[in-house]
């Protein structure tokens, strides 16, 4: 694992609370006669993936807007890195790293120049940009093509040279919204990696993505908008138990009739219940064993997070993303 640098890494803030990264009350956010974002309310800890997920339109992207200070709330307050988004934007500017859907290159500089020239606005010095720069493309597998002009690369490697430059400040706090649209598996899975590794070096990491894979493979904590609302928010287990049909399956020996409560299921000699959770799953069991019930197998089947996301939005992911 490569890991930042001295200059890189994520310095301590003064004025950061030492467990929240990101601090939204009562945030919201309205264009003319169209309200974007209403009354958000929620905390990022420091080491941690806060995945934000709805359907396009639902007001994710605006809220990063609003985080990185790039427009103003209507109303609400927030805080990032413990400083105000209205009031210290540019504290708050010099506490992040952004990647946002378009990524930001000259497609007629190379992949080397263009890390040289962020770190260079950054305050570096010709030899520590280099230094840097080399270090970021290895990590990111660019450094066979760091001399290449952006322009050539695919859509994955510019994603990932994107990802690179939001993080030569050492941000303590990492925007990422919809990083991965459009990459292939490999990609992916790659900018996963590098996300995962920044969480355990202590970076907060706000994740915004349209793949609910994604959001199972990284995220901490999530939260699910619906017009502009948080519908639901914690971690992906609970959500799962508190908005997923799960459901107890069992299968009984040879010849013997379904339980109470139970009804068929394919194959023909497994039988089914929704269940409420774990616990209560595990209560059924104990009394099935106690009724004398020749139990030969049994599986809990927990919901998944596309189950969760449908049952709060009315869709499939795929489907909101046309």
């Amino acid at each position: 694992m490569t890991r930042l640098s001295a200059r890189q890494r994520p310095a301590p803030d003064a004025n950061a609370d030492h467990d929240q990264a990101i601090e939204v009350s009562g945030l919201s956010k309205r264009y003319r006669d169209v309200d974007a974002l209403v009354d958000a309310s929620f905390t990022v800890n420091y080491g941690e993936v806060f995945g934000y997920l709805g359907r396009n339109g639902s007001g994710k992207t605006t809220t990063v807007r609003v985080l990185t200070t790039l427009t103003t709330p209507s109303a609400g307050a927030a805080q990032v890195a413990g400083n105000d988004v209205v009031t210290a934007p540019h504290a708050v500017r010099a506490a992040i790293g952004v990647t946002m859907q378009d990524a930001a290159l000259d497609p007629q500089m190379t992949g080397r120049e263009h890390l040289e020239l962020v770190l260079a606005l950054w305050g570096h010095t010709r030899s520590e940009a280099r230094a840097q720069a080399n270090e970021l493309l290895t990590a990111f597998g660019l450094d066979q093509a760091a001399s290449r002009l952006i322009g050539t690369y695919s859509g994955g490697m510019q994603r990932r040279l994107d990802l690179a430059s939001a993080l030569v400040n050492g941000p303590r706090v990492l925007f990422l919204d919809e990083p991965t649209t459009g990459l292939d598996a490999q990609s992916r899975r790659l900018v996963w990696s590098r996300v995962r590794e920044l969480r355990d070096q202590g970076t907060a990491i706000f994740l915004t993505t349209q793949y609910l894979e994604e959001a199972e493979a990284l995220a901490d904590r999530l939260a699910i908008l619906v017009n502009g609302r948080i519908v639901a928010e914690g971690a992906p287990d609970r959500l799962r138990e508190e908005h997923g049909p799960t459901t107890l399956r069992i299968r009984l020996a040879a010849g013997q009739p379904a339980p109470p409560g139970f009804a068929p299921s394919s194959p023909d000699t497994w039988f089914e219940q929704p269940s409420p959770g774990t616990e209560d799953s595990l209560r059924a069991l104990a009394q099935l064993r106690d009724a004398g019930v020749d139990l030969f197998a049994f599986q809990l089947n927990q919901p998944s997070l596309e189950d969760v996301f449908v049952a709060l939005t009315g869709t499939t992911a795929r489907a909101s993303d046309r």
